[in-house]
């Protein structure tokens, strides 16, 4: 092992006295920051090839250089990277380590590059292959959602608005509006990738590159699609992390959404759909309970992602241009939102996947009431205008509350009472089959427009 220099802080030449040993753990990111190890070794590998074709480096100092990277690679792969006490950050730990492993060659890494390009090359290296991982859980939740749909187009249950029952849906249709929902979040994670990946390396510490390294290979060589064209904004931009962050947010209010529906749903009141026991617990106290606490934590976490978000979003707004500590504040909302996205997602795939419908409840909440709107729509197709069959409607609805029974259980004389244009094919009115098939505009609850939608949602999983 080549002889380690004196040890000393990156930033250490311009100080006399001893940083107070306080300071120096506020100050540290390095047990958080560890987790982008590979992607800063991936970086300064790339580096190093950058410095060699600008003339700093010799081949033979470049394989040097990369060896010990990958040495040091392979130390925290196998959890035996030793952390030193004066390791600030994963970058200089990996500095360190490097210097001792291969001596004062390891110094010449840092050649015209600053901690504050790259951090943020890590960070955008870091979060690219993070969402590749959740693009990867969102497209199984849908596809968990496309195939239950498909499965279970057989399955009526009232459409709700306010929470009150409105008209006759099919189990399917409800399961396919969360599906699109998630669609447009995987649309939106899609879009977020070019602007996150856009290469910082080599703006320097703020002014750019002194050594002329080539920033076209770099970003060719790290898999970027674009270069940070000013040095100023390339250091000190984090808008990549608030907007993923509020893609995080958004994504969890519609997982929030739908599991606030199976929570009311899974309820003895509704019991439409029964959680597996593998989703939920049982209480401390009442021993006849089944609660729902995986749904509820889903519905949790999107407030704590969205707390997230708002946190980090104060800490951007007061900064002035490029780089400023406070933008270490960056890492932690994000691991924290990474981790807890790819838990939920994951969660959310376990408990669609196996939770148990109970078809015949969610008929029998269907009651007559929610075919008011086909009885308007039946005077509509006898040349009624809308705004007058939705009046009559609404006073047949009223006869049968005074009469005690369901809509459809009124005579044809009741009927004519309210409008001479009634005629027997009324009854043909009642029948929630048929007033779901009769959906069929897309968009619709139709069993064609069902399968329409899943059509739909296939392609995107295939794209």
């Amino acid at each position: 092992m080549a002889e380690a220099p004196t040890k000393q802080k990156l930033w250490g030449g311009r100080f006399t006295g001893k940083t107070d040993p306080l300071m120096h753990a506020f100050n540290q990111s390095l047990k958080y920051d560890q987790r982008m190890h590979a992607a800063d070794i991936r970086g300064s590998i790339a580096y190093s090839k950058s410095l060699t074709l600008a003339g700093i480096l010799t081949k033979e100092e470049e394989e040097q250089i990369t060896r010990g990277l990958q040495a040091i690679g392979k130390e925290w792969e196998n959890g035996i990277f030793e952390i030193k006490a004066d390791d600030e950050d994963i970058h200089t730990a990996n500095e360190r380590r490097l210097s001792e492993l291969i001596g004062p060659l390891g110094g010449k890494l840092h050649t015209g590059r600053s901690r504050n390009d790259q951090v943020a090359t890590d960070m955008r290296l870091w979060l690219l292959d993070e969402v590749e991982i959740a693009q990867k859980h969102l497209k199984a939740l849908i596809r968990v959602l496309v195939e239950r749909a498909d499965n279970e187009k057989d399955y009526l249950l009232p459409g709700y608005t306010h929470l009150q029952r409105g008209q006759p849906i099919r189990w399917s249709h409800l399961l396919l509006s969360y599906a699109f929902s998630f669609k447009n979040d995987l649309d939106r994670l899609r879009q977020l990738i070019p602007r996150i990946s856009i290469l910082p390396l080599g703006s320097g510490a703020l002014a750019g590159n002194p050594f002329c390294v080539n920033r076209e290979f770099l970003a060719k060589e790290l898999g970027f699609h674009s270069i940070a064209e000013n040095s100023l904004w390339g250091v000190a931009d984090r808008d990549f992390i608030a907007e993923f962050l509020m893609w995080s947010s958004l994504l969890m209010t519609h997982m929030s959404k739908m599991a606030e529906d199976l929570i009311i749903y899974s309820t003895a009141e509704f019991g439409f759909v029964t959680l597996s026991d593998a989703y939920s617990t049982g209480s401390s106290m009442m021993p006849q309970k089944k609660n729902p606490d995986s749904l509820e934590l889903l519905r949790g976490k999107a407030g704590r992602l969205f707390g997230n978000m708002a946190g980090f979003m104060m800490t951007l707004k007061g900064l002035p241009s490029t780089y400023n500590k406070d933008l270490q504040e960056d890492k932690e909302p994000l691991f924290d939102t990474v981790d807890n996205l790819s838990a939920c997602l994951r969660i959310a795939e376990g408990v669609v996947s196996t939770l148990e419908v109970q078809g015949e409840k969610m008929r029998a909440a269907l009651t007559m009431d929610v075919l008011a709107t086909d009885l308007a729509d039946y005077l509509v197709r006898k040349g009624i205008p809308f705004r007058e069959t939705h009046h009559i409607s609404g006073r047949a609805v009223t006869l049968a509350e005074a009469r005690g029974c369901q809509i459809n259980q009124l005579t044809l004389e009741d009927f004519k009472s309210l409008n001479e244009e009634f005629d027997q094919d009324v009854f043909d009115v009642f029948d929630f089959e048929a007033s779901v098939e009769r959906r069929e505009a897309i968009g619709g609850t139709s069993r064609a427009m069902i399968g329409r939608q899943i059509s739909v949602l296939r392609i995107e999983l295939e794209n």
